[in-house]
């Protein structure tokens, strides 16, 4: 199966030769870089949140197989979907799907679905992938669009995660694709995205999932960030770092009702 891009022209450049440009305009040159177990990035439109998602994946050290995981936007599709074996046609070239572990993680967690639909016009996990052709021309990849908000399919989908990676013996990075705060002054977002940041960076999957619901925090990807969580931790992480946190408002200059935007590693 060949997925075309679906958002190129508008999140992100069209042209490769833009697009490249407009990449390495926001990677950074770190004296070393982080042996990460996964990453959060925001998916917005490169002009309002580029800066953070090329910031955080160029602090890391991207190995040759990734897995994507973001939230459904469009409701279309399995609640866990996996994006089908093939390829995606992306601007800066062709993009191949990691097929054998996805049948791994199919077999590890029977709720996971190939499913075409729900990835079709999906932007969180598409804009992601620029970066890494940037960044690791050699990859290869999975992208699990979720909709599910239980918990414990959310932890049950960590656990088989954790286990996959453990039984493929190599290094695989988890990005999870998330906004944080939607549609509040930048001074409301701020305050409301501290307490999903702080249960981020101590590693409780339960308490971010348990203080989104309790504070209405419109983070849209924390059904993805909680099952990486859940991986990290069963694959050993001890700590995560916020590398940085911004909103729309620094682009666009109005901080009156900004989406905000975080970049956090963890290792």
């Amino acid at each position: 199966m060949i997925r075309e891009a679906a958002v190129a022209g508008q999140f992100y450049p069209a042209d490769a030769e833009e697009l490249r440009a407009t990449i390495v305009s926001f990677i950074r040159s770190p004296e070393s870089l982080l042996d990460a177990k996964a990453v959060i990035v925001p998916h917005a439109g490169y002009i309002y949140s580029g800066s953070v998602a090329g910031e955080v994946l160029s602090s890391v050290r991207l190995p040759p197989r990734i897995i994507l995981l973001g939230p459904n936007h469009t409701g279309k599709g399995a609640r866990l979907a996996l994006a089908p074996a093939g390829k995606w046609d992306m601007p800066l070239g062709i993009a191949p799907i990691d097929a054998e572990m996805n049948r791994a993680l199919m077999a590890e967690c029977p709720e996971l679905k190939e499913d075409a639909a729900a990835h079709r016009f999906e932007h969180s996990l598409e804009v992601q992938i620029p970066f890494l052709q940037v960044l690791n021309k050699d990859f290869r990849f999975c992208a699990l669009c979720i909709r599910a908000i239980d918990f414990p399919v959310l932890e049950a989908l960590g656990h088989a995660i954790a286990r996959v990676i453990r039984s493929l013996g190599e290094s695989v990075l988890l990005i999870a694709s998330s906004d944080m705060t939607h549609y509040e002054t930048g001074e409301v977002a701020a305050k409301q995205d501290q307490f999903a940041i702080e249960k981020i960076l101590a590693l409780d999957p339960s308490g971010l999932y348990q203080v989104i619901l309790a504070k209405n925090i419109s983070m849209c990807g924390f059904a993805p960030a909680a099952a990486v969580l859940t991986a990290c931790r069963d694959l050993g992480a001890s700590a995560a770092r916020l590398i940085r946190y911004t909103n729309s408002g620094e682009a666009s200059g109005d901080y009156g009702r900004v989406v905000a935007y975080a970049g956090i590693a963890i290792a």
